[in-house]
């Protein structure tokens, strides 16, 4: 066997699936929503599971399109997206009763703690559950109301118990 042929061989080989790999990840026009996928304790963990199961197809009147990667810890509606991360850390700003009272909502038995974004986004956070549940709303999408909170009341509080966590 001809050992200089059989390099050239394995290098023009290696090569190709390189250039293969790199044209793809270019190439890949995925437009859904991606996030960061927050890594729970495990019960914490168990209960987001509970709740990606219990998920709408729908909320405030938007399809589901699940951002990447695809996990049970993230959903996601409409384009651009309403986002929701289970098993998230605790906001700091929740430690701080004043701050907590507020900027605090209740959304059919559900708290949630309200942040506004230099973006003009909104990051609502669940407070006094075993697991912290979030939800984004895109500058877009703060024009309705509270209206896509009232779809996760229900799922939430079936699924996530109160308590602190």
């Amino acid at each position: 066997m001809n050992l200089p042929r059989l390099r050239r061989r394995c290098s023009t080989g290696t090569s190709a699936v390189a250039l293969l790999i790199a044209a793809v990840a270019c190439s890949a026009t995925d437009d859904t929503a991606s996030v960061v996928v927050p890594s729970p304790a495990a019960k914490a963990a168990g209960l987001c599971r509970d709740l990606h199961a219990q998920l709408p197809e729908k909320v405030d009147g938007l399809e589901r399109s699940d951002p990447g990667p695809a996990s049970d810890l993230t959903a996601g509606w409409g384009d651009p997206a309403i986002i929701l991360r289970c098993g998230v850390e605790r906001p700091p700003e929740m430690l701080d009763p004043e701050v907590a009272k507020s900027d605090g909502v209740k959304v059919n038995g559900v708290a949630w703690l309200l942040q506004k974004r230099d973006d003009g986004s909104y990051v609502f956070t669940t407070g006094l559950r075993l697991a912290y549940v979030e939800v984004t709303l895109p500058k877009e999408r703060t024009g309705g109301g509270l209206g896509p909170l009232t779809d996760f009341a229900a799922p939430i509080k079936r699924t996530i118990p109160k308590g602190v966590a």
